[in-house]
């Protein structure tokens, strides 16, 4: 059966007969009485009952009007939601962890004042694991770190990061072997951050004697400020810490003392959902001013009580 012969056969029950069903539908009358006996013919059952113009339900067409309204009241359904573009229902929503306790709480309240009919499921995890996710199709949206993993992906700046390079108090950088200087405290593989602090370590020639892996910066953090090692990370995070007094703070050199936070998501498979989180960012002058990253001048850090500041090759 085609969807277009139970609404003429629906027309015509509501209707009570052919001439009115043919002026509701605006089709000639001839054409309405053919769709319907070819449909009684399909299905081998009279629909109505004939009384010279006025047709009444048979009892097989009564039973048919229930399923038709059915069927095209969930026909209807699914049309609308295919193509309405009004943000609703659920966003699944990726995030690596610095994003999500920083930068996220602003924009997701924002997000829920312009958009109050959207619910978001927030998942975190690193850039290698939001873009599996993305992949996977278990996350409509993802806020990783550059670069993200080779794929069909859309994606724009979200967030520009300033970062630094980390340790204890009175932990220097260039210890001497077997110091806190060489270990490397960092996010398991996938972590955009442990690459660059990976890359750090290379380009001064130095190989890490241990990697210990965390699983939050509130505990690498902690792990900093007692002298255990080196980490780095969003300068922006630090501010969120109660550790920060007990750490030293190391610029990095221009070219590689910053890093994007993008937000991305599958090619082809954008939502209304993903739209309107994506137009968050995409307003005439970047990100809306409250979302705005907070950027130091030239390779200085922000600035923590008491802290050293040094620039770090």
């Amino acid at each position: 059966m085609e969807l277009s012969d139970l609404h003429i056969f629906r027309t015509v029950a509501r209707e009570g007969g052919i001439t009115h069903a043919a002026a509701k539908l605006n089709r000639v009358q001839s054409n309405v009485t053919t769709r319907i006996r070819q449909l009684e013919d399909k299905l081998g059952v009279d629909l109505f009952l004939r009384h010279g113009r006025r047709l009444t339900l048979s009892p097989a067409g009564d039973t048919l009007l229930a399923y038709a309204d059915r069927m095209l009241d969930l026909a209807a359904e699914a049309r609308n939601a295919v193509t309405d573009r009004v943000p609703r229902g659920t966003l699944r929503l990726g995030s690596m962890e610095s994003a999500a306790a920083v930068r996220l709480p602003d924009a997701l309240a924002e997000f829920g004042r312009r958009f109050p009919d959207v619910t978001i499921e927030l998942r975190t995890g690193n850039t290698l694991e939001l873009g599996n996710a993305l992949l996977a199709g278990e996350i409509d949206a993802a806020f990783a770190g550059e670069p993200l993993p080779d794929g069909p992906f859309c994606q724009l700046t979200a967030y520009v990061e300033d970062l630094v390079v980390v340790t204890g108090r009175n932990v220097p950088l260039d210890g001497p072997p077997g110091s806190p200087s060489r270990t490397m405290l960092a996010f398991e593989h996938g972590c955009a951050h442990r690459k660059r602090l990976e890359d750090w370590f290379a380009a001064r020639d130095i190989i890490p004697e241990r990697i210990v892996e965390m699983s939050s910066y509130h505990a690498i953090l902690g792990c900093v400020s007692v002298g255990m090692g080196v980490a780095l990370l969003p300068a922006a995070v630090l501010g969120t810490m109660p550790q920060s007094a007990a750490l030293q703070v190391h610029a990095l050199p221009e070219g590689r003392n910053r890093a994007r936070t993008l937000l991305a998501w599958r090619k082809g498979v954008t939502s209304p959902n993903v739209e309107a989180l994506a137009s968050l960012y995409e307003e005439p002058d970047g990100a809306p001013q409250h979302m705005m990253p907070r950027s130091s001048s030239g390779g200085s850090s922000i600035g923590l009580p008491g802290e050293q500041n040094h620039e770090v090759g």
